[in-house]
């Protein structure tokens, strides 16, 4: 049978510092990803000036010839995407899952360690009140004819 020897407080110490890091972990996954929109954004077209910018037919939904107000133009309206803006964009979609894997990993780490734990103790206070119970249901009367001195 296995023997187990867990100390609870050491266990919650290491939770906690593995907890900090996760959430470093989480705020460098959220500031990489925010920095990489920026990037993006920044690092424009290969399209000059005002044909970044391209008008789209209102299509189906919209009347042809029916003015649409000052509000509309921006609405038909598509801005180009770089190269570097599409790569980074393949790249985020392509990897997104993993970090989100990597962060559930660590989650479920920290939480089944606490979890186990929680059990072992448990399991350490079943034992010793089961242990107490039968300490007193012992017959201390008919324990006096085993061993001992005879008068």
């Amino acid at each position: 049978m296995a023997s187990w020897d867990i100390q609870p407080q050491g266990v919650q110490g290491q939770l906690k510092v593995v907890g900090t890091h996760a959430e470093d972990l989480g705020k460098a996954l959220n500031a990489l990803l925010s920095d990489i929109q920026e990037v993006a954004q920044a690092a424009g077209t290969a399209v000059p000036g005002t044909q970044a910018r391209t008008p789209l037919s209102p299509g189906p939904w919209a009347p042809r010839n029916k003015p649409l107000g000052p509000a509309a133009t921006s609405l038909f309206t598509q801005t180009a995407t770089g190269p570097v803006a599409a790569a980074l964009s393949e790249y985020v979609t392509k990897h997104k899952p993993h970090m989100k894997a990597m962060a559930d990993r660590c989650q479920a780490a920290v939480l089944g360690a606490a979890k186990a734990t929680n059990e072992y103790v448990q399991g350490d206070l079943e034992a010793a009140k089961n242990a107490q119970n039968a300490a007193h249901t012992v017959r201390l009367d008919a324990l006096k004819d085993f061993g001992g001195k005879k008068k």
